[in-house]
């Protein structure tokens, strides 16, 4: 063997050697590079998350679209709408918390529902995420995927949880967007009611700012958990594009007048289901199709007889607190 094949071969082997050897497990690299940048982007996203509050006329459009089962025909396309007024109602710097107010009726004879809530955390180490059924459980957000980036519960209209992801909001082609990691929910009313094929979602949740508002898309896959306790099988597409466009010609003071009357029953009411996912690991209570949880309907009518000067807030907040910790404690509950 000459000098140079000698060389060749000895290189060879190296390289071999090298490639033998495993790469090393990298994890995301970090976001942002600085500590400066790092706050800038902090701040950018904070102000990203307080732009959704405010008042709003808001399109509620949903198309199931591509079967993944053979022999199932979509859903027609629904579109609805409403008014929504969101108010910030916690800011720590590293959570906010966003609650909607839903006003319907007219201007003489409004009606206020406490819409869906929003909370909003930076770097968790958790979330409370739909786990099936009825239970929600706290779960580790993975370490390389904490840095810079914010978590979204989303919770029901009588504060139980609904699901929760956790993603990074960030910039591309001019537009501001965060966007979540799959996350699992249970069926929203619009289907639990027609008791579908389908018994929960799996999704991926967007929030981007518009020049007029918002929106909020869903790209859902529909999923049948097989009686045999198999894995679960996809049954159709569904896309959901909810436009948020500022507009205030609606009877706004009511839903200041609700809100006011009825922000220290909801905090109540919020600090007792935090309770019992910490006390618990998580939160188990039975559902119901046309409600969400069994107990949504009293805590709603509770809040109710607070606005029309039926219950004191002190009274209905007892008699709320009661009701989760009987509703949570219920065996199969």
């Amino acid at each position: 063997m000459n000098r140079l094949t000698k060389t060749l071969f000895a290189s060879g082997l190296a390289a071999l050697a090298l490639a033998a050897v495993p790469a090393p497990a990298l994890a995301d690299g970090p976001i942002v590079q600085t500590a400066e940048a790092a706050k800038a982007a902090f701040e950018e996203d904070r102000q990203t998350i307080l732009a959704m509050a405010g008042d709003f006329k808001v399109t509620f459009d949903m198309q199931e679209s591509t079967p993944w089962l053979e022999g199932y025909t979509p859903l027609e396309r629904k579109i609805s709408g409403g008014y929504e007024s969101v108010r910030v109602i916690e800011d720590t710097g590293t959570r906010i918390v966003l609650q909607h107010l839903l006003v319907t009726g007219d201007d003489a004879n409004p009606y206020v529902v406490k819409h869906w809530r929003q909370d909003w955390e930076y770097q968790p180490a958790k979330i409370l995420a739909f786990t099936g059924g009825d239970t929600w459980e706290l779960t580790p957000v993975p370490e390389k995927m904490r840095a810079g980036r914010w978590s979204q519960t989303v919770y029901q209209v009588d504060d139980s949880p609904r699901y929760a992801g956790w993603g990074e909001w960030e910039t591309t082609q001019g537009i501001r967007r965060w966007r979540s990691n799959w996350t699992a929910r249970p069926l929203a009313r619009r289907d639990a009611i027609r008791n579908p094929v389908y018994d929960h979602y799996m999704g991926i949740n967007r929030h981007q700012l518009t020049p007029t508002g918002w929106i909020h898309w869903q790209d859902n896959t529909k999923m049948v958990t097989p009686k045999d306790g198999g894995e679960a099988v996809p049954v159709v597409q569904e896309y959901v594009l909810n436009t948020y466009e500022r507009f205030n010609g609606y009877n706004v003071a009511a839903a200041e007048t609700y809100w006011a009357n009825t922000k220290g029953y909801w905090e109540a009411v919020r600090e007792k289901w935090d309770a019992v996912a910490e006390a618990n690991g998580g939160i188990r209570i039975a559902q119901e199709a046309s409600a969400g949880t069994t107990i949504a309907n009293e805590l709603m009518l509770l809040a109710d007889a607070i606005k029309d000067g039926k219950q004191t807030p002190e009274a209905a907040s007892a008699k709320a607190l009661a009701l989760i910790e009987e509703g949570t404690s219920r065996k199969g509950g």
